[in-house]
């Protein structure tokens, strides 16, 4: 299948590279209609291989690149549920989500995030699968979980600790601010700043150039510089879970998912 065209987003190959456009209002958020499509394109990248050398992945959303898990679904969802019941379901979810990420994480292709505007909590875990991040220079980054009681879910702390310095993995995970394009790119996070609007058309021509090289060394390459940090990011998965059990996220995630404001993840 060298296309798709679903309800939360699309893909096709385009001069070989595969163009994965994320497109779900208000801001891509990633709930329970977009994981089975994120499924399918994991699934899909096997056979994508044979007629494609990289993956482009960006949004169609002028509000940004993705504000991450929808935490409103979430709490909608489980509503009426047992805590126990509860949790066993955001686990469930979550070892999906991990999967899929792993999959894009070690694919046999050199892969981007074309990145504008929002780029929080999980839409910033699925750049971070990524091997570039191409930002533009108005991209925000941000784990607001903080502001919830929890910690990012998606495999976003050990993905950090793999790329960046510790200190830069603190601030971002304990503080829960949010960071320009320039500033990450200023500490290795984002590879290109580019002008506002302009990340996919970067993205595509940095796809174009990476046709010319041999694609076993590219390969062999990533394997070599990026292995999946398969413990760590199976401890992130207990450790959510064990705080989402907390009282006081249960009550953070009520005060969200019940806020009038369209767009509560931002600062």
């Amino acid at each position: 299948m060298n296309s798709f065209r679903g309800k939360t987003l699309s893909w096709s190959v385009v001069g070989g590279a595969i163009e994965l456009v994320l497109d779900r209002a208000p801001c891509n958020e990633i709930g329970s209609e977009t994981l089975p499509e994120l499924e399918k394109f994991a699934d899909a990248l096997g056979a994508l291989r044979v007629e494609a050398h990289a993956v482009i992945i960006s949004s169609a959303r002028r509000e940004g690149f993705c504000a991450g898990a929808d935490l409103r679904e979430l709490y909608s969802r489980s509503h009426g549920l047992s805590l126990e019941e509860r949790v066993a379901g955001v686990r469930d979810f979550l070892e999906r989500i991990h999967r899929v990420l792993n999959a894009l994480d070690a694919a046999p292709f050199t892969t981007m995030a074309a990145v504008e505007g929002v780029v929080f909590g999980g839409g910033f875990e699925l750049a971070l699968a990524c091997d570039l991040i191409i930002a533009g220079k108005m991209a925000r980054f941000c784990f607001p979980e903080l502001r919830l009681g929890l910690i990012p879910g998606f495999g976003g702390i050990p993905r950090l600790k793999r790329d960046l310095g510790n200190a830069m993995v603190r601030d971002l995970l304990l503080t829960g601010r949010s960071i320009g394009a320039a500033r990450a790119h200023a500490a290795g996070l984002v590879s290109q700043v580019v002008a506002e609007g302009d990340a996919l058309r970067v993205a595509r021509i940095t796809a174009a150039q990476l046709k010319k090289f041999d694609r076993e060394t590219a390969i062999a390459a990533k394997k070599f510089i990026k292995p999946v940090p398969q413990e760590d990011l199976r401890r992130e998965i207990e450790i959510f879970c064990s705080l989402l059990m907390r009282p006081a996220v249960q009550e953070g995630l009520q005060k969200f998912a019940e806020s009038k404001d369209p767009l509560p993840y931002l600062p």
